[in-house]
């Protein structure tokens, strides 16, 4: 029997807008998988747009396309775990953990994975002085596609006010943390695999390098030495094992090409990678020979099988 598979985007996170463009991919890569596919832009009303789908059937699956606070911090996953009703991507516990950059990092560097210095602030600590030794990156603890991110790379740069950073971003507590200089890597993992390393051409790969028509290049594999391409793929898995990650998650990192070995840093772990146009995660699989549709199909058939 031909499996429902509904597509959960939106949503109501300060990402809805890329979260759209992943559901709207993954739905139409859904159906020529040959499965049938419904989609919803979800409300704070989402359990009842799940169970009036499918002419009240509801779901055989469920392929969360949701990005950002609520469909990617385990909120959206606890309540399928209470439906009974399987799901793409990392579990609960994953979930909230990644979200959380401060906890992603003191689980990775408790692992032995190396990680940047740094610490969290209320932002109203930040009262017009550098709270670290330039240069530095402030973020919000639980974001993701770089919104809200600065970076501060010289002394005589003015310092992070508060009453600039966005309430609904930053939430009152931002991470300081020591900047990389270098190159922008990432790993995406299909399960427990890593697929390719990525390196990202771009200064500062910030949401519009993300998502616009005129995004950073994106070199697959990454013209970097061996044994920084082996150290990459080894980091991300072993940080995917620790986390818990499944289905499609994606490390990302800066590599400081002075230190060797030594200067590849994990900056953070995405258990919800964009299913763009131009996304890091699908672009390595299709350079192992995976295409956008049978990812997707994957995904569906990983989740169906943890019922």
């Amino acid at each position: 029997m031909t499996k429902k598979v509904l597509v959960l985007m939106g949503g109501f996170s300060s990402e809805k807008g890329v979260s759209l463009v992943s559901g709207k991919t993954a739905y139409e890569a859904l159906k020529t998988a040959g499965y049938e596919v419904e989609a919803v832009d979800v409300t704070r009303e989402v359990d009842r747009q799940i169970r009036n789908s499918f002419g009240g059937q509801g779901p055989d699956v469920v392929f969360n396309a949701l990005h950002g606070p609520f469909g990617e911090d385990g909120t959206v996953q606890g309540m399928l775990e209470m439906m009974g009703i399987p799901y793409t991507h990392s579990g609960c516990l994953t979930s909230a953990l990644c979200m959380d950059k401060d906890k992603t990092k003191e689980i990775l560097d408790a692992a032995g994975l190396r990680v940047p210095q740094g610490r969290v602030v209320r932002t109203d600590e930040l009262v017009g002085k550098h709270p670290m030794p330039v240069p530095y990156v402030l973020k919000p603890v639980a974001e993701g596609s770089t919104f809200g991110v600065v970076i501060v790379r010289e002394e005589s740069e003015p310092a992070p006010r508060p009453d600039l950073l966005m309430d609904e971003v930053y939430h009152g507590r931002a991470i300081i943390e020591t900047y990389i200089p270098g190159h922008e890597l990432t790993v995406a993992l299909k399960g427990d695999e890593p697929l390719a390393v990525t390196e990202i051409k771009a200064e500062f790969y910030d949401y519009e390098a993300k998502y616009s028509s005129n995004a950073a290049p994106h070199v697959i594999p990454a013209e970097i030495p061996g044994e920084i391409t082996t150290e990459a793929l080894i980091m991300a898995q072993r940080a995917g094992q620790v986390l818990g990650c499944r289905g499609l998650s994606r490390v990302d990192f800066r590599w400081n090409p002075e230190l060797g070995v030594n200067g590849l840093f994990i900056l953070e772990v995405n258990t919800q990678p964009g299913m763009t146009p131009t996304s890091l995660a699908s672009e390595q699989a299709a350079h192992r020979g995976i295409s956008f549709a049978e990812l997707c199909q994957w995904m569906v058939e990983d989740a169906s099988c943890r019922r």
